[in-house]
């Protein structure tokens, strides 16, 4: 009797050890997280870009990769980290691998600067571009929208009209660069302004919420510019500043390895719109929310 129920307590055990370990098992594989493998997901040092690589590696992990984030790269510094193997993918945009990157002629046109950038990452380096995205974190011109109204200037056309009766808020090094007020005056024409001050950038916005200027330069996705009672972004009509439109750059071993990342992150780029991360910037610069919250919250909606 005594081995009887000596036998009958290590089938029990048993028992328990196995369904236990079914039991984990399938939450791990529910869970998927890590189970495929693991992308080293980088990201610039700046809002933006810190909410949207988060989006991103939010997917990889909702779809089984174990994600190492490596988050505020310097600008400067992130594509040496994708060449040299420390990162496997970043947000990045294509004026500046236009630009920056391959040192090539400025252009205007969307999908002429995806295919260079695309052509030449691979060429040049190895990386993939994925699919880009309809947000477009380019230069612009933000005018108070009290005086936008008064004046009916809607694009920087009109602005170069009535530049004469504005006062503008410079941060210094615009008033220098090819691609800021010298840039703009080869096709815009000339802009004598009523008044120029250089105010420090962070101060722009509230530059102009006190009435103290009436037009800044500023890039078009940010965060502020969700309040237009009081800002407005002017169209650049005659299309002088190059399209800086979001998009993962890969390393092509990193996408071998594993092809279905290219699906993954493209269905997210898909929802990625300038509005849409306008908002997003908001909620971090404007609302002060983490950005891993904002970023979690977006992407309960989209998946």
């Amino acid at each position: 009797m005594k081995n009887k129920k000596i036998l009958l307590g290590t089938i029990l055990a048993l028992l328990v050890l196995l369904v236990g370990g079914f039991f984990a098992a399938g939450l791990k594989t529910s869970n998927g997280a890590g189970s495929k493998g693991t992308i080293r997901f980088g990201s610039k040092d700046f809002t933006e870009n810190l909410v949207v690589a988060e989006v991103y590696s939010l997917a990889l992990e909702d779809h089984g990769y174990k994600v190492d984030r490596k988050a505020n790269i310097g600008s400067s510094l992130i594509h040496n980290s994708l060449k040299n193997n420390e990162i496997d993918v970043y947000p990045e945009y294509t004026g500046t691998g236009l630009l920056s990157v391959l040192g090539e002629n400025m252009q205007t046109d969307p999908k002429a600067v995806y295919k260079t950038v695309k052509t030449n990452y691979e060429k040049k380096f190895k990386l993939t571009w994925l699919d880009y995205a309809q947000a477009n974190d380019s230069q612009g011109l933000v005018i108070r929208t009290e005086t936008a109204k008064k004046l009916n200037i809607k694009t920087i056309s009109d602005l170069q009209k009535h530049a004469q009766e504005l006062r503008f808020a410079s941060q210094g090094e615009f008033d220098q660069r090819e691609d800021g007020l010298p840039g703009l005056e080869k096709t815009y024409g000339s802009f004598n302004w009523k008044s120029s001050k250089t105010y420090d950038n962070s101060l722009k916005y509230e530059i102009l919420a006190n009435n103290k200027a009436d037009v800044t330069p500023a890039y078009t996705t940010e965060g502020q510019l969700v309040d237009t009672d009081k800002y407005t972004l002017l169209k650049d009509d005659k299309a002088f500043w190059p399209p800086y439109n979001l998009a993962p750059v890969i390393r092509d071993e990193t996408l071998k390895k594993y092809p279905e990342v290219k699906g993954i992150l493209n269905q997210v780029t898909k929802s990625l719109t300038t509005k849409t991360v306008t908002k997003l910037n908001a909620k971090v610069d404007v609302d002060k929310e983490d950005y891993k919250k904002v970023a979690r919250d977006y992407y309960e909606t989209i998946k």
